[in-house]
């Protein structure tokens, strides 16, 4: 078969055409996925690493500003082990107790604060009827930077600091999921 001029020309135009394509579709993935990335940061407040998870962090801004209830199992209303233990099923695939006490004592390795790393799990007494040092009733995911995300009672999922009078006061131990 005996391609003419035109048909090469033609054939050369297509190939051109779809060479373009495929690069400027590429380029502006490219500037997408940075502004997503510059996105998720900035609503958690962190600075970007070359290291980071950052599926874990996008998981994480995802739920943020979603309302706390007390046993609430969905982006309507969540308490804090549901938004810990959705994160962990989606992000790394492992299942983990529904209830701080429970994820604490059968999922994790005890760890202090100065031992954490990202994706660790962060425990807290926050309850006024136990002053234990052990007791467990607050749960939150560890993200960098002393910086985790947790369900506070009255803000909802937030992004909160360790160094906060509050969480220094209420911390119990870090943990590490098995």
């Amino acid at each position: 078969m005996r391609v003419t001029v035109h048909q090469a020309i033609r054939y050369r135009y297509i190939l051109l055409v779809c060479i373009t394509i495929v690069l400027f579709s590429c380029s502006t993935t490219r500037r997408m996925e940075r502004k997503e990335s510059r996105e998720v940061y900035s609503l958690l407040g962190l600075n970007k690493d070359g290291k980071d998870n950052f599926a874990l962090y996008r998981e994480a801004a995802s739920w943020l500003h979603v309302p706390h209830v007390d046993g609430g199992m969905s982006r309507n209303g969540t308490d804090c082990s549901f938004l810990v233990y959705t994160i962990y099923k989606t992000v790394y695939r492992k299942t983990v107790e529904r209830n701080s006490t429970a994820m604490l004592n059968k999922n994790c390795q005890r760890i202090s604060r100065n031992e954490l790393k990202e994706g660790d799990l962060v425990f807290f007494n926050t309850s006024v009827k136990s002053k234990s040092r052990t007791y467990v009733n607050h749960v939150g995911l560890y993200l960098k930077d002393h910086k985790f995300l947790h369900s506070s009672t009255s803000k909802g999922v937030i992004v909160s600091d360790l160094d906060e009078g509050y969480f220094r006061k209420t911390w119990v131990c870090g943990g590490r999921v098995k």
